[in-house]
């Protein structure tokens, strides 16, 4: 299974300046507990902008640099889109893979996702990097959109889209 996990603001914004919009502790703390003990698939400036530039705990990291001679610590190393997807499908047969950003690696292996899992936030985040409405994409299907509730003063719904037409990895 491959699964998509983020937030987006009201305008479907996700990034500025290569960091969060917001502080959601409550959003937080449901990526660490749902990504954890998993594959978390992402791209260079998302490793880069982790505390310490390090991996995240207790998963496996694979990390998308184009650039051949940039090679991280703990995490498996891939250097092309089509590498990625290799390691991807290859990882998807016996576990679950998350994919966790940036713009670029979400809209790119949007077709081969099994599901979205989408923390709406009520508010606009001034956003530079937008992630696909997915509310205007017939192959995407919500299927379950949780209460409003609020993180600190910030409302925010836990929602999850299914992928009605994935395409395979070749």
């Amino acid at each position: 299974m491959i699964i998509s996990i983020l937030n987006c603001d009201s305008k479907w914004g996700i990034g500025k300046r290569n960091g969060l919009l917001f502080n959601l502790p409550k959003d937080m703390a449901f990526f660490k507990e749902t990504t954890r003990g998993h594959v978390v698939c992402m791209g260079e400036n998302t490793l880069l902008s982790f505390p310490g530039q390090k991996p995240l705990k207790n998963r496996t990291n694979i990390v998308l640099s184009q650039d051949p001679s940039h090679n991280y610590e703990g995490v498996i190393n891939v250097h092309t889109f089509e590498e990625f997807l290799r390691k991807m499908k290859e990882y998807s047969q016996n576990e679950t893979v998350f994919i966790i950003g940036g713009a670029s690696i979400y809209r790119q292996t949007l077709p081969y996702v099994d599901e979205v899992l989408l923390t709406k936030v009520n508010k606009d985040g001034g956003a530079e990097v937008f992630f696909v409405n997915l509310d205007e994409k017939e192959e995407f299907k919500c299927v379950d959109e949780g209460e409003p509730i609020y993180d600190g003063d910030i409302e925010i719904r836990f929602t999850r889209y299914i992928n009605t037409k994935k395409e395979l990895i070749k």
